[in-house]
């Protein structure tokens, strides 16, 4: 194959090196293979991701060598080419690229993306989150049955909450579950509600699922990582895949697969193919947001009861109402 060629990506010329190069060794997928599966997957990638700010994980010699994150664009960029300011939780700025349209995606695995993770919120309005984030984490000795049904509890009590939720595998060990919310909240307020969400479901499963921040508190359960919905967090996308030799893709499934689905089987090649055959599992998710009052309002119960906020990470300034950011066992050797 010749060391470039150019793709008419929906009217926009992307010209894409090296696509013979391989990226993914297990099967020998390559970069062009990857591009196919993007165009493959364009349709319901973009409901997921279109217009929001993206943080690259580039591997340009593919899963398994060199590679680094990256939230600035370089500086040298085509003139059709869609930005942002993005800032880090200490004020730090950078132009971001935005999901804006195919190409976009095309461009960026040319450079060797292996991996988008997605802001919750739209280039145009970056105070308004608009995605409820539930990351179940799996920690040491948690095993993927254990996630499938902290998953099911976690959809529960959204239901019983009045609250439409998704869920996707992480193209890794974990779930997600996602909430596409009214554009009325900010992130905070969107942490807020993961913070009550994770509480409420320790309190009735106490034995599957932990709220602990502090790794030394959570044994083997399920982690409910609230953190992952505080300001300026990312995620990684729906549809988007892996940076793993066996190019797992970061899947949507239907509440109905969670019991039975492997997440290691979802690749780019058999992903596009599962969609022609079941269709979108989140489609029309864009149509129906959700309101978020209902976990507001256990949020302030809790609080209301004396409870603090959790923990934040390191990286952020310290927030009202926070406890001492230090973990337990070393508070007491204190």
């Amino acid at each position: 194959m010749s060391d470039e060629t150019t793709l008419d990506i929906d009217g926009t010329e992307v010209t894409v090196s090296h696509p013979g190069r391989v990226y993914f060794p297990e099967r020998g997928e390559t970069k062009l293979d990857l591009v196919r599966y993007y165009q493959a997957v364009a349709g319901p990638l973009l409901a997921t991701i279109k217009d929001r700010p993206l943080l690259l994980e580039r591997f340009p010699a593919g899963a398994g060598g060199k590679s680094w994150f990256q939230k600035r664009v370089p500086k040298s960029v085509p003139g059709w080419l869609t930005t942002t300011v993005v800032a880090t939780p200490n004020g730090t700025t950078s132009d971001a690229l935005v999901a804006a349209d195919l190409a976009h995606i095309v461009w960026a695995v040319n450079l060797g993306c292996l991996g988008f993770h997605v802001w919750p919120v739209h280039a145009a309005t970056p105070d308004i989150t608009d995605e409820l984030r539930v990351d179940l984490d799996p920690s040491p000795g948690v095993t993927f049955p254990q996630l499938r049904e902290a998953a099911g509890h976690a959809r529960e009590l959204l239901d019983e909450l009045g609250i439409e939720a998704h869920v996707k595998t992480t193209g890794s060990r974990g779930l997600h579950v996602y909430v596409r919310l009214r554009p009325q909240w900010d992130a905070y307020q969107v942490r807020a509600a993961a913070v009550a969400l994770a509480r409420e479901l320790e309190r009735r499963h106490p034995d599957l699922i932990t709220a602990r921040w502090w790794k030394e508190e959570r044994g083997s359960r399920v982690f409910v990582d609230f953190n992952q919905n505080a300001p300026h967090k990312t995620v990684f996308g729906a549809w988007c895949v892996r940076p793993r030799a066996g190019a797992q893709v970061s899947a949507p499934i239907g509440w109905d697969e969670v019991a039975t689905v492997e997440p290691d089987e979802l690749t780019i090649a058999t992903v596009p193919g599962r969609l022609a055959r079941r269709g979108d599992p989140w489609a029309g998710m864009g149509e129906r947001p959700q309101s978020l009052e209902p976990l507001l309002d256990m949020s302030r119960r809790d609080l209301a009861s004396g409870l603090l906020d959790a923990p934040w990470p390191p990286v952020y300034p310290k927030q009202p109402n926070e406890p001492p950011r230090v973990a337990p066992s070393r508070a007491r050797r204190s």
